[in-house]
């Protein structure tokens, strides 16, 4: 039991390793020139060298990338919670949030340009575009599938529809939102890099722009690499909080 549980928490690096090598020996082996796909070494060579310069950049992603992230979960509850409490709300705003949510969220960036100007206003609101409806949607189904005998009980013992949703219904929805924010981080980074490419002059994205016109192909790479990290390391937080809060949700997996 214990030997499963270690190969399963080495797996995701082992993996990483096995690619990383595979990578480079085929740079090496079919000479592949390192301006149209560098190596894990060139790319790590110009990490290291452009450190710095990537931090700024990195930090400034980031910030941007939480400050879209955090408008996107109380944005999603409310809605989710709307949506998820009446029946009346599902009918009419779900179909129009899945429309919306089918808009490829980059044209919307020369569209925030002209409304804010170029810096983190378009960025941030990319982020909370992109990274909103998984958050609402898993509130709503959370809460709209409530099980109707379990509401039809507390009903009999005098509990009022508010007090089923607050007592029952959030925290049946727990399991959902954590879900929910390991799928929207990453959407929100992707919003951010997106905007940065075309909206900004600093940040990741617009850090990918500069080094692929100045055919830097491994600065270019190592700005993704950072982008993927913090994506990971955000992923891997909200998982570690969701096993904490969310326990009692997850009771036959920690039997294993």
């Amino acid at each position: 039991m214990r030997n499963s549980k270690q190969i399963e928490r080495w797996s995701p690096w082992v993996l990483l390793v096995a690619v990383l090598v595979l990578w480079q020996i085929i740079c090496d082996g079919f000479g592949i020139s390192e301006f149209i796909f560098p190596s894990p070494m060139r790319i790590w060579t110009q990490f290291w060298e452009f450190k710095t310069i990537i931090a700024g950049h990195a930090w400034r992603t980031f910030w941007v990338t939480m400050a879209g992230f955090g408008l996107a979960i109380v944005v999603g509850v409310l809605l989710g919670f709307v949506v998820g409490s009446s029946r009346l709300a599902y009918a009419a705003m779900y179909p129009l949030m899945t429309a919306f949510n089918a808009l490829p969220k980059a044209a919307f960036v020369p569209i925030l340009v002209v409304w804010f100007g170029i810096g983190a206003g378009p960025a941030i609101l990319t982020a909370f575009l992109i990274s909103f409806f998984p958050i609402m949607v898993n509130i709503a189904t959370g809460l709209a599938t409530l099980e109707p005998e379990l509401e039809d009980v507390l009903r009999v013992l005098g509990a009022k529809r508010w007090d089923v949703l607050m007592k029952i219904g959030l925290p049946r929805s727990m399991p959902y939102f954590f879900a929910s924010l390991k799928v929207a981080i990453t959407l929100a980074f992707v919003g951010t890099t997106v905007s940065e490419m075309t909206a900004a002059n600093e940040g990741i994205g617009y850090l990918l722009i500069s080094a692929g016109s100045a055919m830097q192909m491994g600065l270019a790479f190592a700005g993704l690499m950072t982008v993927g990290a913090m994506a990971m390391l955000m992923y891997e937080l909200f998982s570690v909080v969701e096993k904490h809060t969310t326990g009692w949700a997850h009771r036959g997996s920690q039997g294993e």
